[in-house]
């Protein structure tokens, strides 16, 4: 699964609210380090849509996004990147850095 980081840009009160505005629909804010959070799962629909809101977000009002690919929690009942083996391989791969590569996973 992929997780969006998003850093809002400093803006004025009109404009700042139309960026939250945007954010509140795809995104939760942690206000421990002040960023907002998206969890994507899969390419489908919906994941294509949040993509699109997040990079609308970052051209007309500058806020920085990142994305990393991140274990998938044990609670979440979404969408993941299973349909796409090589996706899924690359992504998990990707979230377990500190494994020796070739190493599989313990089970």
């Amino acid at each position: 699964m992929l997780e969006a980081t998003i850093q809002t840009a400093p803006a004025a009160d009109s404009q700042w609210q139309e960026q939250l505005d945007r954010l509140r629909q795809i995104a939760s804010y942690d206000l421990e380090t002040q960023t907002w959070h998206a969890r994507l799962g899969a390419l489908d629909l919906a994941g294509v849509e949040m993509l699109q809101a997040l990079f609308d977000a970052a051209r007309v009002h500058g806020t920085e996004v990142c994305l990393t690919p991140v274990a998938v929690p044990a609670y979440w009942d979404g969408p993941v990147f299973t349909r796409g083996p090589d996706v899924a391989a690359l992504l998990e791969a990707q979230a377990d850095r500190g494994r020796p590569l070739g190493q599989l996973p313990l089970a």
